[in-house]
């Protein structure tokens, strides 16, 4: 594995609702400093959407709009771009995402060391209305975003986040894709990390290997204000718990919480810490509710953990059904 430039962006998307916002992340992918192979724009079990997006991208030549042939949800959508990309390296953005600039220019500058197998960047919340006074930073992982806990400056890491991801192709192909039945489709409890299972599988394949934060390759990610109140809050961190608890029941416990023993006995009473004493110093109540915020936060997601960790057997890992073009 070497120094990678030819990059295919792949940008998922499902619904109508966010077009605005994929139309300014089709763009900001196509407006790089490293101009991207080509960017595909995959359309998952939306026949209406697709249509559209044909439309809209019709005369563009480096845009490509592909279906997902899998069961509906971001894993297969994912796995349509995979494997329709040619670039050595996939980079992927969030259908309501933004890219900076020199995003892919930051991306790729880590490939040069042949033992990278992924790279991912900063995630900034580009919150609706203004952020919660109440919302803590170490759980801006709730929005798909960075939180306060990752790496100031490049470091390894064990997994990259899905809005703002990057992967050698050939690994991809090699474990089979992302997991088409991991990933969130609107059930309860929405069970995610396909991007850390993806991980996870990579590592143990190539345990030699190493995924990087890159957190100069920046995009800002959208928050609408649905999921800026303490209903999400409270169910997207259940949500995580019980995702965590079935990749602890996949992978076992070394591999699947090694970063979550850190945040929880770390990061987590850094941020209770630093709430109380602003509180003190400072008499504001906004403090207050961040430390509230950060106990129901780790409260909620051992509950989604515990009740997970006891239902019923989960399959084996095996490949995805992933046919790649050549």
């Amino acid at each position: 594995m070497s120094q990678c430039r030819d990059v295919s962006v792949i940008i998922a998307a499902f619904t109508e609702q966010r077009w605005d916002h994929m139309v300014r992340a089709i763009a900001s992918a196509r407006a790089q400093t490293l101009q991207p192979r080509e960017v595909i724009v995959c359309i998952d079990h939306n026949d209406a959407l697709l249509a559209r997006m044909c439309e809209h991208t019709a005369g563009l030549t480096d845009v490509k709009v592909v279906e997902n042939p899998w069961p509906r949800g971001v894993s297969g959508a994912r796995n349509a771009g995979i494997a329709a990309a040619r670039g050595a390296v996939c980079a992927f953005l969030d259908d309501d995402a933004e890219a900076a600039p020199d995003w892919l220019e930051n991306l790729v500058a880590s490939y040069v060391d042949p033992d990278v197998l992924g790279v991912g960047g900063g995630i900034e919340p580009a919150w609706h209305d203004v952020r919660p006074d109440w919302f803590p930073e170490e759980f801006d992982w709730v929005v798909g975003c960075s939180y306060k806990g990752l790496p100031a400056q490049q470091a390894a890491i064990r997994n990259l986040i899905g809005a703002n991801m990057s992967f050698r192709r050939d690994v991809l192909v090699a474990v089979g894709g992302f997991r088409n039945d991991i990933g969130r489709v609107g059930e309860f409890p929405p069970v995610g990390c396909e991007d850390t299972a993806l991980c996870i599988r990579a590592r143990q394949q190539w345990p030699s290997g190493r995924f990087v934060y890159e957190p100069r390759a920046r995009v800002r990610h959208s928050v609408p204000r649905s999921r800026a109140c303490w209903s999400y809050f409270l169910l997207r961190c259940y949500g995580e718990g019980a995702s965590k608890a079935h990749l602890a029941r996949l992978f076992g416990f070394a591999d699947s919480l090694s970063v979550e023993r850190t945040y929880v006995t770390r990061t987590l009473p850094a941020g209770l810490a630093r709430s109380l004493s602003d509180s003190l110093r400072l008499r504001r109540v906004t403090a207050v509710s961040r430390g509230a915020a950060i106990v129901a936060g780790l409260g909620s997601a051992a509950a989604g953990f515990i009740v997970a960790a006891t239902g019923r057997p989960l399959p084996p890992v095996t490949p995805a059904a992933l046919e790649v073009s050549s």
